[in-house]
């Protein structure tokens, strides 16, 4: 393997989440995208937990957290299982209700150069519905995005293979939901993960109880939110979601697509179209039509755990914002609330981008410091002994004489003693500047040394990003293969374990 794994953790403490009663009920297993028969025992257990994650569908199977997250929940199931003995799923909620066109319809990668590239499937119309994802089918456009990896992918021994596996999921017939779904499905089945589609008729029917309950009641989960979110500013937190407009968490699919409920009187309109429904419509909706009713993201997670035995949800930096705020619901539902665990962060840094450190002497934080400081250390390096000289000389010089005269002034006058001060510091910056524009010109004569750091630190921090937020999963696979996967495993398991061990409390 030519990567070396990097954590990069986030923030967030990862503590133990806490047993509770297990097993799924028979008639949600349908929903399950898995044909692995030892899963499928291990799901129909009475005893089964399940620790889940999720994400939106992406071109490609989306930026490469999608597989921290997926992982972090393979590695987080099997440290309880151990501790529980019982059965422990890791379980990722394909999230097809979305609507996020915009997040899901590009794909980022490293091109031959380098640099990255990103291709877009399509763009939606700002006019146009809100299509769920589930229901957004790919087009004829998904064969430009596919010749156009095929073009940039260098040789390997996993490049066809890759290929052939992301084309028999992005077809042109098929929804950039069910695409992703497929593709991670197959990445990750050696892994025991679980696909769970919501979208499945019999996952939908099981989530009416908890829609039609967020619905009846509103107005007191609207209550609830509001004071938590007071809660959390008093706190310094913000959960970055708006509270108390009257809006419900429930999303209905009408006239303008995916579309948030907001109370109207004793019945509800969608926002963007206002299309008005009663009480008695949206029952009549659930029954017959129960596709068109879903969770927003405050209420997703409850129905989550109605659904399924969850004893926690591992959720990136955004998710662990607002989760705190959906703290508010679970009560009013009254539904068991799993524990937000952050998921596993890190670096792919592949022997390329080592290669330049070590031709350079240089570390991971001094590449990827802002202002480019690794490139300002490598040319100022290559500056003529007696332009370092004279510049060290004149600060040194410019330093003594502007304190001598700071010291005078303050006999003098001692108003005018900072004012004086502040005239040296002006003079030393003028240093400043001469040396940048020494630099620079000698950065127009050292393209390559500058191009060889520039494309590393794009390795790592394409379009100044993290890599694990924008570069495409696929592309990356297709490089290094599905080996790649287990040592991503093990070096979250390795961090899981160590986390846990410093975590207060037993489980």
């Amino acid at each position: 393997m030519s990567v070396r794994i990097v954590p990069t953790p986030l923030a967030a403490r990862v503590s133990w989440p806490v047993e509770r009663g297990g097993g799924i009920p028979e008639a949600l297993l349908p929903a399950f995208l898995t044909t692995e028969t030892d899963q499928l025992a291990r799901l129909r257990d009475p005893r089964v937990l399940v620790v889940t994650t999720g994400q939106q569908p992406g071109l490609l199977g989306g930026p490469l957290y999608t597989i921290h997250k997926a992982l972090s929940a393979v590695a987080l199931a099997r440290v309880l299982e151990e501790r529980w003995r019982r059965p422990v799923v890791p379980v990722f909620w394909a999230a097809g209700d979305d609507h996020d066109f915009a997040e899901g319809n590009h794909a980022t990668w490293l091109g031959g150069d380098g640099a990255p590239v990103t291709t877009t499937l399509r763009e939606r119309a700002s006019e146009a519905p809100l299509t769920p994802l589930y229901r957004e089918l790919l087009g004829a456009e998904i064969g430009a995005v596919l010749e156009r990896l095929a073009a940039d992918l260098p040789p390997s021994e996993f490049r066809e293979g890759t290929l052939s596996q992301i084309g028999r999921h992005y077809q042109p017939q098929a929804s950039l939901a069910a695409s992703c779904s497929g593709l991670l499905g197959e990445w990750l089945a050696p892994f025991g993960v679980v696909l769970f589609d919501p979208t499945h008729a019999a996952a939908k029917r099981a989530q009416m109880p908890s829609i039609l309950a967020a619905i009846d009641g509103a107005g007191r989960i609207g209550e609830r939110l509001v004071a938590r979110h007071a809660e959390l500013l008093t706190h310094g937190h913000d959960a970055g979601i708006a509270v108390g407009d009257g809006a419900t968490l429930v999303m209905l699919e009408g006239k303008a697509g995916r579309d948030r409920l907001v109370q109207a009187g004793g019945d509800f309109t969608t926002r963007r179209s206002g299309e008005r429904c009663t009480r008695e419509q949206l029952q009549r909706i659930a029954t017959e039509t129960p596709e068109r009713l879903s969770a927003n993201v405050l209420l997703r997670p409850v129905v989550e755990s109605a659904l399924l035995p969850a004893v926690a949800y591992v959720a990136g930096p955004g998710e662990l914002r607002y989760l705190t705020l959906a703290e508010a619901v679970y009560p009013v539902l009254e539904v068991p609330r799993q524990l937000p665990v952050p998921r596993w962060s890190g670096l792919l840094v592949e022997t390329r981008v080592d290669r330049v450190l070590e031709k350079f002497k240089a570390t991971l934080e001094e590449l990827l410091a802002p202002g480019q400081q690794l490139e300002g250390r490598v040319v100022r390096s290559q500056l003529p002994p007696e332009a370092g000289a004279a510049l060290a000389a004149l600060r040194q010089v410019l330093a003594e004489q502007y304190a001598a005269l700071a010291a005078a002034a303050a006999t003098i006058d001692p108003t005018i003693e900072k004012p004086i001060q502040n005239l040296g510091q002006q003079a030393l910056s003028g240093t400043q500047d001469a040396e940048k524009r020494l630099v620079n010109h000698l950065k127009k004569r050292q393209t390559t040394e500058t191009q060889q750091i520039a494309r590393a630190r794009d390795a790592l921090l394409p379009l100044g990003k993290p890599q694990e937020r924008v570069l495409t999963a696929a592309p990356v696979l297709a490089r290094y293969g599905p080996t790649l996967l287990s040592e991503l495993l093990t070096a979250i398991d390795g961090w899981y374990r160590s986390a846990l061990e410093a975590a207060p409390g037993p489980a």
